[in-house]
């Protein structure tokens, strides 16, 4: 069945438009977490950028966001999306009249018939959730809704304190949650503001259904630790604890005799993994304090295997360089239009976005496009040998 699945799920995502929802990261071509962190913390950080403005962010949580959907109208959905009607009613007859029971030991309960919802664990659940949530989008321009699945985020920039605009989406949101079955949970909902001006006010709280949202310092969104000073000790912290409990097992498969060459793969998947997870949107603004620590465990690590293994700003430099070459190839990316290129005199190059702090200028979207015009300047010498350009030889389109 799961097989069956992904074959309607490749057919599913193959039909529909390359323009549905660009703030979608799931089940999307050259999509991922990184994508959707580095989007929501650039839209934050160009806005914090300016004078008098601060930024609130609020993490949704809904109450068994898949089990609440309504098939009838997520069929109504697909069909405006122009998928086929028979794939419809295949996904309508798909969802509906699915039997279900529990067994304790021996004992089975009587079989209940659900009409509601997506199964849980099948392939096409995060598809047809996604699929069903599409048409929530932000109304105002200052707004923006980030979405991973059910993980939700609305991103509120609040300039001049108006905050009218922010309030208004929130209302909004939960008006269309209302209109979806789909309920909030807004003892797990969190608010964090981002207010970096030396003349702070005090935030009035936000209420959603009668209940205050509470607001937290720190929150962790998509596997990564955010924090309302956008540093990154948190998560640097976190994630070198978790990878120092797994050197212990590295040293444990060393005594038993495993070879170098299994131990450094072991490496690469339990603890590698770990470090760099997400690299590309956090590491650009750690602290040094931050990158030794990080880089103690890589040297850990170094020492178990008795190999050389890579270090962890080698790492983000080749994920960023990758990272920017596939949003430049990709004209559907929602952040496709960051990488400007320069007029024909300085043929290959991409405009850098400008900056006034220092969070921004070490943010992933400015050190890509410093670190394209780098590679792309050092190429150059060997485009005086070709007729291909520096930016198509960066890419791999003309040339190695």
């Amino acid at each position: 069945m799961k097989c069956f699945e992904r074959l309607v799920k490749d057919h599913i995502t193959f039909t529909l438009p390359d323009t549905l929802d660009p703030l979608q990261f799931v089940y999307r071509p050259n999509r991922s977490t990184d994508d959707a962190i580095s989007t929501t913390l650039h839209t934050a950080l160009t806005h914090l950028d300016k004078r008098n403005t601060y930024v609130r962010m609020l993490f949704i949580d809904y109450s068994s966001a898949f089990n609440t959907i309504v098939p009838s109208k997520l069929v109504i959905k697909l069909e405006t999306l122009g998928l086929d009607p028979a794939l419809c009613n295949w996904v309508l007859d798909f969802l509906t009249g699915r039997p279900q029971m529990v067994r304790v030991g021996n004992n089975i309960s009587t079989p209940l018939i659900l009409n509601t919802g997506a199964p849980q664990g099948c392939v096409l659940s995060p598809l047809l959730y996604s699929l069903f949530t599409h048409d929530c989008v932000a109304t105002h321009a200052s707004n923006s809704i980030i979405k991973f699945a059910d993980d939700t985020t609305v991103v509120g920039l609040i300039t001049n304190n108006d905050k009218l605009a922010y309030r208004e989406e929130v209302r909004a949101l939960g008006v269309w949650c209302q209109e979806n079955n789909l309920t909030l949970n807004v003892n797990k909902t969190k608010e964090m503001i981002m207010d970096f001006r030396k003349q702070q006010r005090e935030h009035t709280p936000i209420h959603i259904n009668g209940t205050v949202v509470e607001r937290v310092v720190s929150f962790k969104f998509l596997g990564v630790h955010i924090t309302d000073k956008l540093n990154w000790s948190t998560h640097a912290d976190s994630i070198v604890k978790k990878a120092q409990q797994r050197l212990f097992n590295l040293r444990r498969l060393k005594k038993f005799g495993l070879s170098p060459k299994a131990l450094k793969n072991f490496y690469i998947c339990t603890i590698e993994s770990i470090l760099s997870g997400c690299i590309t949107a956090w590491y650009g603004n750690c602290s040094a304090h931050n990158r030794k620590a990080l880089q103690r465990v890589v040297r850990s690590a170094q020492r178990i295997t008795g190999g050389k293994l890579p270090a962890l700003q080698d790492t983000y430099t080749t994920r960023c360089h990758r990272k920017a070459i596939n949003i430049i190839k990709d004209n559907n990316h929602p952040s496709h239009c960051l990488f400007i290129p320069l007029s024909s005199r300085r043929r290959g190059q991409y405009r850098c976005i400008k900056a006034g702090t220092e969070r921004l200028k070490n943010s992933f979207y400015l050190k890509a496009i410093r670190l394209l015009n780098s590679h792309l300047q050092t190429l150059s010498g060997c485009c005086q040998h070709t007729d291909s350009t520096p930016a198509t030889l960066i890419m791999g389109i003309d040339g190695n």
